[in-house]
């Protein structure tokens, strides 16, 4: 066993994910502090990363995918469901979708008043969200102009995506102007994470900057085994490389942030979970934190899909000549069909009476395809990809074995509250009555999926069982919560809690989902909790008022 170069950092970071590449640029920025970032992947300088349009290849390759799929799953037929997870530079940043959802400021009010994490109400979050964030069209109250991170707008030039807004409103439904600003309800046009027509990660953004200063160094291909102890006290992290055990110290801290299922297994491998879980499996007991791997959380979908009438969907350049063409431009330019993510449109809905803010949200795409590349298209169509935001379902990560080479069991536990099958009756009937309006005449052709014939509740419940996917947001398994909370794990200020010189800094820390994808609140989260490690006044609290439907209780839009 070996220390390279018998080095030791001030600061040990596990993951270069969206929140770990935040860190390594933030805790490096003075030069003062030396900053080692571990991350078992690989490079992300891929054509097929970069190009926003290629981003099913990166999602489904096992070069940049951890792979992991849930147990069977009992309320869906025992179907086990794809979770992949971001393995290389930029993590998840560099595999996903690229939309760019902050969530609703309710979301993080709910944090701190009802979950314990005191310090990540709205008024705290909005200032850390505005730091990283790069807009294309320019900073307000409450965007970001000059931050690491490029968000950009798509053109919205493919007429579906007007047809969608237009039919959203003659079904009764607000426009609204942003949805990352003062108000999320309503429909408009879809934030990406693009920069001059190529993807901006959490790499590009903060990591590719940072690693010209002397004071950080990464290290891939390091797989963490685990964190070392003297006492109660974190002072490294073991890791495999290059086929040999490595050990480095860390003279101030230790920060765990390789995401929702990988900091989990980290936790457990070093002693740090439910300890009846632990002492199973041989390892010794650090601290006994039941919480741990606990409170999994995930948004489901399924896609809505119909044929449409007109040449104009993205089917026309899904063959070899339009493709190469595509590439080309993109190449070149980086323009065209492929500096885009094509989730240029979406939606944000409540699903009945009575709920205060969104429960619902949609991604509208001009092509009727499954996200994940498993079926190509076989027509021209088009689709909106729809599912709730605040499933009452928790599931578990837990431990295989104390092989650090072995994936952790993970079981969502989807579907397993009846309150879910409402809701996902809701989003069946609500897209359907959209795509139903004047608007989209021009264009409608039959209803593919779920199918006109699809429309009692034990009709819908059946398709729901057999069609719906994750939408790729586990989160919430380390959460964020008061002392007093058995099952938190880290403290308001990310500290582990029972040991010293450890915190989680990732979408693990969350206590309860947000409303809409990940990527940007944990960014948010990699932002704030820099200055917590560093001890630094946090930003001045925002003043910004948000939007909620004055007639929530009585109506359903």
């Amino acid at each position: 066993m070996t220390r390279p170069g018998g080095e030791s950092y001030d600061y040990v970071i596990v993951g270069a994910g969206s929140a770990g590449c935040v860190l390594a640029d933030r805790l490096s920025a003075d030069g003062s502090n030396r900053v080692l970032l571990l991350e078992f992947g690989g490079s992300d300088r891929s054509i097929f990363i970069q190009m926003p349009a290629a981003l099913a290849y990166p999602m489904n390759t096992r070069r940049w995918n951890w792979g992991y799929e849930s147990e069977p799953e009992p309320h869906l037929d025992n179907r086990r469901l794809n979770c992949p997870r971001g393995k290389g530079l930029g993590g998840s940043s560099s595999i996903n979708g690229l939309v760019y959802v902050r969530g609703n400021a309710l979301d993080f009010e709910r944090w701190q008043n009802e979950e314990g994490a005191r310090g990540w109400g709205y008024a705290d979050v909005l200032p850390y969200f505005k730091r990283a964030e790069a807009r294309a069209e320019g900073g307000n109250e409450y965007r970001g102009g000059d931050g690491p991170l490029s968000t950009a707008y798509g053109t919205l030039r493919n007429p579906l995506h007007q047809a969608w807004l237009d039919a959203a409103r003659e079904a009764g439904y607000s426009l609204t102007e942003d949805y990352n600003g003062f108000r999320q309800e309503g429909f408009g046009r879809m934030d990406m994470t693009v920069r001059n027509g190529t993807r901006c990660s959490a790499a590009k953004a903060y990591l590719y900057p940072a690693r010209k200063r002397a004071n950080l160094r990464v290290i891939q291909h390091a797989l963490a085994t685990r964190v070392l102890f003297e006492g109660k006290r974190a002072v490294g992290v073991e890791f495999e490389c290059g086929g040999r055990l490595h050990q480095v110290r860390a003279e101030r801290e230790v920060i765990l942030s390789g995401g929702s299922i990988n900091s989990v297994q980290l936790l457990k491998l070093s002693g740090i979970g439910p300890a009846q879980e632990l002492a199973e499996l041989g390892i010794p007991v650090v601290a006994d934190r039941p919480g741990v791997g606990g409170n999994l959380q995930d948004h489901l979908e399924f896609y809505f899909q119909m044929a449409c009438t007109q040449p104009v969907t993205l089917y026309g350049q899904a063959n070899l000549v339009g493709k190469a063409l595509a590439g080309a431009q993109w190449l070149f330019l980086r323009s065209g069909i492929g500096a885009t993510s094509h989730f240029e449109s979406c939606g944000f809905i409540r699903s009945r009476a009575g709920i205060r803010y969104p429960d619902i949200q949609y991604h509208f795409f001009p092509m009727a395809i499954n996200y994940d590349g498993s079926a190509l298209a076989t027509e021209h169509g088009f689709q909106a990809h729809v599912g709730p935001m605040r499933s009452k379902s928790r599931g578990t990560v837990t431990l295989r074995s104390a092989n650090p080479h072995d994936t952790p069991r993970i079981q969502f536990n989807y579907m397993s509250h009846p309150d879910d099958w409402a809701e996902m009756r809701a989003c069946v009937r609500l897209t359907r009555e959209i795509f139903q309006q004047p608007a989209f005449a021009p264009w409608r052709g039959r209803e593919i999926k779920p199918g006109a014939d699809c429309t009692s509740d034990e009709a819908i419940d059946a398709f729901i069982t057999e069609h719906v996917e994750s939408a790729l947001h586990p989160s919430c398994t380390c959460k964020i919560g008061d002392p007093s909370d058995p099952l938190a794990v880290v403290d308001p200020e990310l500290k582990v809690m029972g040991v010293e010189s450890l915190r989680v800094i990732d979408s693990s820390v969350m206590p309860s989902i947000t409303t809409g994808n990940l990527n940007a609140p944990t960014i948010m989260i990699g932002e704030k909790g820099a200055d917590l490690v560093l001890g630094k006044t946090p930003l001045a609290a925002s003043n910004a008022p948000f939007h909620v439907a004055p007639n929530w209780e009585t109506s359903q839009r």
